[in-house]
């Protein structure tokens, strides 16, 4: 049994707390803006471009006088906590919910190799419940009307009668309705907290019966967790993320994100693993366990970018106006962290990991895959910034509430993950593959 680390309890407490601290300085910044402070800042845009780029469909729909314009950019300004918070947190519960269908595929395919990091992918999925109930919170203050992260939320662009009248929305009000929409979120976090809790209490069981029956069921409910989340990742990316601009789409861009995360839950489950490794609790994991997952983290950093340029380059040859606008304000105001963020995610993996030597270096592959992790928080980054706070990132109060977001969020996670360690027996003994993860050697 892994004890938990008193030191590193403290390290992810500490994190929570200057998560909390940094994110309450830059709340306070946030909403201590005015109308004049905001009107300053969107002269301070414009003035550095040589046209208004808009940064949200909302922007284009109904009255465009000055008071519009300040009233949707107070929006934006004020949107930047609830934007950070909704960037970590769909990045760690995508990370958890990633760990438990890359589990679930072990499984299901009879994998004998991975059955040594079995508990591992079960304490990251615990984080399922956590992650879930923090999207909960964020979708209620958004249907509260506290955040505008959902633009399509606000009734009156629905209404035919009202000026802000929004026939694309409308037509789409069948789908993005706010009653229909908590169901959804009610459903991929009640299901996915189901389901860890379920394949958790069947392979606990194997590890006391050793029956083929409740290896059977351990199979079956990995299937059914495979079907649900192939439903439930695309729907989540598209209710928390793409609806974000809903007169955008693109039938990529649910792979896309789902990969951002099965890459980020394989680099985290490598850092566990090596972790526990290294404090001798799980003496079995060895070069060749390293190696398979570094493989996995290689070919998913590579998939991510397939997906990346694919999407990028069929929109950019289409050149259809209502489809490369979302594009043209991560070029215009994020092209710091827009492209940048290849080099990260692509270019490292590419050169460092390509070597089968390398992918047995626990130092490199560590090393790769905490940037791995910080590339794709990046990459959330770029999601859900340009189209919730628009042009208005580039300030303190928003590094404070960003890096405050995500040192909460790291936190988190890791009092989570390594509590739930503590409750499992690191070896699955039950597992009739376990000999064989054991002995695996990777032949190359």
């Amino acid at each position: 049994m892994y004890s938990f680390s008193p030191k590193l309890r403290l390290y992810s407490i500490i994190l929570i707390v200057t998560g909390l601290v940094l994110f309450g300085i830059g709340y306070a910044m946030n909403h201590s803006l005015d109308d004049v402070k905001i009107t300053e800042m969107m002269e301070a845009v414009h003035h550095g471009s040589d046209h208004h780029i808009p940064t949200n469909s909302a922007e284009t729909i109904g009255p465009q006088d000055q008071a519009a314009h300040l009233e949707h950019a107070t929006h934006q300004v004020h949107n930047t906590p609830y934007a950070a918070l909704l960037t970590a947190a769909m990045l760690f519960f995508g990370i958890s919910a990633c760990a438990l269908f890359f589990l679930s595929i072990q499984h299901a395919a009879h994998a004998g190799w991975s059955v040594i990091v079995t508990r591992v992918m079960e304490a990251v999925a615990s984080y399922i419940p956590v992650g879930g109930a923090i999207l909960l919170i964020l979708t209620f203050l958004n249907v509260g009307g506290i955040a505008h992260l959902y633009h399509w939320m606000d009734p009156e662009l629905t209404n035919p009668d009202s000026p802000h009248f929004d026939v694309i929305l409308y037509e789409k009000s069948k789908f993005l309705n706010i009653p229909f929409y908590i169901v959804r979120i009610l459903i991929y976090v009640i299901g996915a907290s189901f389901f860890v809790w379920k394949i958790k209490k069947l392979s606990k069981k194997l590890d006391e019966t050793k029956a083929r029956s409740d290896y059977k069921a351990l199979y079956n409910w990995s299937i059914g967790y495979i079907a649900f989340f192939g439903f439930a990742s695309a729907a989540w990316a598209w209710d928390f993320l793409m609806s974000i601009d809903p007169h955008w789409y693109s039938t990529l861009y649910i792979w896309y994100s789902m990969v951002s995360t099965l890459s980020s839950a394989v680099a985290v489950i490598i850092l566990v693993a090596v972790y526990l490794k290294k404090k001798g609790v799980l003496r079995k994991f060895n070069d060749n366990h390293l190696h398979d997952l570094a493989k996995f983290l290689f070919a998913t950093s590579l998939l991510w970018t397939y997906l990346w340029f694919d999407q990028f380059m069929l929109y950019w040859y289409a050149n259809i106006p209502e489809e490369v606008r979302y594009f043209f304000d991560r070029f215009a105001y994020y092209k710091y962290t827009f492209l940048p963020m290849l080099i990260i995610n692509f270019l490292l993996p590419l050169l460092v990991l390509v070597s089968s030597s390398i992918k047995r270096n626990y130092k490199v592959v560590t090393t790769m895959a905490v940037l791995v992790i910080l590339g794709h928080w990046l990459d959330f980054f770029n999601m859900v910034m340009p189209g919730t706070v628009g042009p208005f990132w580039d300030n303190a109060y928003t590094a404070l509430l960003v890096i405050g977001a995500f040192l909460f969020m790291v936190g988190l996670f890791v009092f989570v993950v390594m509590t739930a360690l503590t409750k499992l027996k690191l070896i699955p003994t039950g597992n009739p593959l376990v000999h064989e993860s054991e002995i695996f050697e990777y032949p190359f």
